[in-house]
């Protein structure tokens, strides 16, 4: 894997990827913003997993 670290600025949900790092691949993408913004994450990247519907019984978590 290689890392590439650039600074740009976020247009519309929309980020601008330099030419150097154009390549056919899958990436992993962490964004920093450098503002003091209040932002909710999770109205931006909902939750995965509905913890709701889990189940969890500590006596048999901790049963050995």
């Amino acid at each position: 894997m290689q890392t590439y670290q650039f600074e740009t600025t976020i247009n519309d949900g929309t980020i601008k990827v330099p030419d150097g790092c154009k390549y056919k691949h899958g990436a992993k993408i962490i964004v920093t913003i450098n503002d003091d913004n209040d932002v909710d994450w999770d109205d931006v990247f909902p939750p995965i997993a509905d913890t709701a519907l889990w189940k969890f019984n500590r006596d048999e978590a901790n049963a050995r």
